[in-house]
């Protein structure tokens, strides 16, 4: 393990602790007691969340990957930079302005906010799936094409399984933001446990605050174990340590 995957191991695990002294504290001082006390409307905003990040998220892969692998394909590389220009538009403006465009052409509730939380979980897939099929030696692609390899064949054999990592870092990057910015989507209708955290916030009510905020950020590290799970599956070892080197 290089020194700085260390460093980001001892931060992410600093924070683990850090959250879990938080929910212990929470716990104790009765912040979490309308987790039980009104837990159907509990369940009811955790169903509305995991939807919004779900169905987003799902349209965000559905879209990024092959745009990614459009665009790494030597007739479409003179338009990379249009792609991932309008990308890095869709991740530059802020999330609130992102809610407001979408709330103007698509009015209020469900769809309006999958539709932004869309187009902001686009870039890290698409940038992580244009990094991880670039950085493949090119001598791995010379020695599959003298070998009779056709283009498919090398895009299915050599290109994904090495950019695997790549990709899979993208979409677990771009879940877990999209968890946390699901919570916007109350602005305009779109439901989720932001409904409690603004709750909280303009009744100056921790308990609120605290049982819509803690469990959005239980569900993000969820989200970011599950998919490092899946890539310990999925992924090689060699694979996988080759990358993070790599990184």
């Amino acid at each position: 393990m290089n020194r700085k995957r260390l460093v980001a191991e001892i931060v992410r695990w600093f924070f683990i602790m850090l959250v879990a002294v938080f929910l212990i504290w929470s716990f104790q001082n009765g912040y979490l007691d309308l987790l039980y006390n009104e837990a159907d409307e509990f369940f009811v905003l955790l169903r509305q969340h995991a939807a919004l990040v779900a169905l987003s998220s799902f349209l965000a892969v559905l879209i990024a990957i092959p745009v990614g692998i459009l665009v790494t394909r030597p007739r479409f590389r003179r338009v990379q930079w249009l792609f991932m220009g309008l990308a890095n538009i869709g991740q530059t403006v802020p999330n609130l302005a992102m809610l407001a465009l979408a709330m103007g052409f698509l009015g209020t509730g469900f769809k309006p906010a999958v539709f932004a939380l869309f187009l902001y979980s686009i870039l890290p897939i698409l940038r992580n799936t244009v990094a991880g099929i670039d950085s493949i030696n090119s001598d791995l692609i010379d020695a599959a094409e003298g070998m009779g390899f056709k283009q498919h064949q090398i895009l299915w054999r050599i290109e994904l399984p090495n950019a695997a990592y790549s990709i899979l870092a993208g979409v677990r990057t771009s879940l877990v933001i999209n968890v946390g910015t699901a919570a916007l989507a109350f602005l305009i209708g779109g439901g989720g446990l932001g409904t409690w955290v603004y709750t909280g916030i303009s009744l100056f009510d921790n308990a609120y605050l605290i049982s819509g905020a803690l469990p959005i950020t239980l569900f993000a590290l969820a989200m970011d174990f599950l998919l490092r799970g899946i890539e310990r599956i999925l992924i090689p070892k060699p694979l996988r340590v080759t990358a993070s080197e790599a990184a």
